[in-house]
């Protein structure tokens, strides 16, 4: 009995494929066991008990590199998103060519199906009748020849299936046609200068060839509108064919956002601020535009959470210690509302030298869109000033003079309370000024819907702000439009006096 105990504790070693030896689990691929009948070893083959194996397409942990808060963000998560691409397209294809070779081989149940939908009712009783009954029942002539061109047409379609690649989505337009007609289509080299499809109808008795009826091409042209007296163009109708400009509602779109200005109105909120200043909040937003500058963000994300931070500071008494932690949860809520790969938490926390915690930021980040009611659609003067730049037809460098004035006032407390569509309009005049090119027309009257006289004070006021003496502290954004991709518009001569 001695050998039955020895054989049984061997056998319950092997069934677990483990072995421990020394404190450490060793796996036995190959146990050999004595067989007591007979002195020959035969090996044991048991169920593998190892953990399943990743999918080849997922990126490996070696090539994940840490993105850094003022490195490329686009390039560091476009390269990890190739790599798992350039896995996945390698995966499909090899199935793709398995289940071409399965479908030219045999037609199975599952390659039936969805040919049943593109050929028809008559197709589907076809394939029935043929997968249920085994004796084939006497077929007519007739028969015959729907039954043969449907075979025919079953397999030109599996040998396109196989030869389209395996990124296209789409069938071949061939395949979407019933039966008939895709043996009625043919072109012929004459037709094809005219672009005409020649449809062949069989009669019972003759077969007659009849050119199809070639339809006119509606095209999508402008309406006249009536424009008042003094205005040059109509820039919606000149663009009428871009879906870009969306020149159908441009206009509906513009008088919508100055409907919502009221919505967010921001008072002067310094006189309940006790621990902050005016000078604080220069330093805060010129920090806000270094950072959209070394993440690459789009303007617009900038000029949203200034919004927020000024909103914020309208409603809530804030510490001089949280003041860049609401700056940088503004920077963060903009950047999922505007940006198409906005940066990680983390790049976040990194740029304010670790100050906060994660914790912290999340935590601002939610007081803030509470304090919003999640209404993060406020208009922007940057989006009025490309309109207003648009239908006037300004050059590039005079748009950037006009952005370098709209930018740089975000910093000056004196424009929070002004309407953003106004100083839309007002940078976009002293650039013009500026440039020497003229006051305001009757054109920018029309599209902007605002007279001199609406944002006179305004423009007053932006220029004071150009003509102040500029501190070391803030001088980001003139730094920033000193460079030569901004035409160093930060160098063109101010105006002492103003065309009003």
């Amino acid at each position: 009995m001695a050998p039955s105990k020895v054989l049984s504790t061997q056998t319950k070693a092997t069934t677990s494929g483990v072995v421990t030896r020394r404190g450490s689990a060793i796996r036995q691929q190959n146990t050999i066991i004595p067989n007591t009948h007979t002195e020959k070893q035969q090996p044991i083959l048991f169920k593998d008990t190892r953990i399943k194996r990743k999918a080849e397409a997922s990126p490996m942990k070696d090539k994940m590199t840490k993105r850094s808060a003022l490195g490329n963000i686009t390039n560091a998560i476009g390269k990890t998103i190739g790599v798992q691409l350039h896995e996945t397209k390698k995966i499909t294809k090899k199935i793709s060519i398995s289940q071409s070779v399965k479908t030219s081989s045999t037609q199975t149940a599952s390659t039936l199906r969805p040919l049943d939908k593109i050929l028809g009712k008559h197709d589907n009783a076809h394939v029935k009748s043929k997968q249920v009954a085994r004796v084939k029942p006497p077929v007519k002539k007739g028969d015959d020849k729907t039954e043969t061109s449907a075979k025919v047409i079953n397999t030109r379609r599996s040998v396109d299936l196989e030869k389209s690649d395996e990124s296209s989505l789409y069938v071949s337009a061939l395949e979407t046609l019933p039966e008939e007609n895709v043996k009625r289509l043919s072109r012929t080299q004459k037709d094809t200068d005219k672009k005409t499809l020649t449809l062949e109808s069989k009669a019972p008795s003759t077969a007659l060839v009849e050119k199809s009826e070639v339809i006119p091409v509606r095209r999508n042209v402008a309406p006249k509108a009536v424009l008042p007296d003094g205005v040059q163009w109509d820039f919606d109708a000149e663009n009428w064919q871009d879906p870009y400009q969306v020149p159908q509602y441009a206009m509906d779109i513009f008088e919508y956002l100055k409907g919502r200005e009221h919505l967010f109105p921001i008072g002067d909120y310094m006189e309940r601020q006790v621990c902050l200043s005016r000078w604080m909040r220069s330093l805060l937003v010129d920090w806000m535009v270094a950072v959209q500058e070394s993440f690459e963000l789009n303007h617009e994300t900038l000029y949203l959470a200034v919004k927020l931070v000024d909103l914020y500071l309208t409603k809530v008494t804030v510490g001089k210690e949280t003041l860049q932690l609401l700056g940088a949860a503004s920077l963060y809520i903009a950047s999922k509302f505007d940006e198409r790969i906005p940066p990680m938490i983390e790049d976040f926390l990194y740029i304010c030298d670790g100050a906060y915690s994660h914790r912290e930021l999340t935590r601002m980040e939610m007081n803030v869109l509470k304090i919003m009611d999640f209404n993060l659609g406020i208009p922007l003067s940057y989006r009025f000033l490309r309109r207003y730049a648009r239908c006037a037809k300004v050059s590039m460098p005079t748009l950037t003079l006009a952005r370098y004035i709209l930018e740089f006032s975000l910093t000056d407390y004196a424009t929070i309370s002004y309407s953003d569509s106004k100083m839309a309009a007002a940078a976009l005049f002293l650039a013009l000024q500026m440039k020497d090119l003229g006051s305001w027309t009757t054109t920018l009257e029309y599209y902007t819907g605002y007279k001199l006289s609406h944002f006179s004070d305004i423009v007053l006021v932006l220029n004071e702000g150009l003509h102040k003496k500029h501190k070391e502290a803030i001088s980001t954004v003139r730094n920033k439009y000193s460079h030569k991709i901004f035409f160093e518009v930060a160098k063109v001569p101010l105006k002492d006096v103003l065309d009003l």
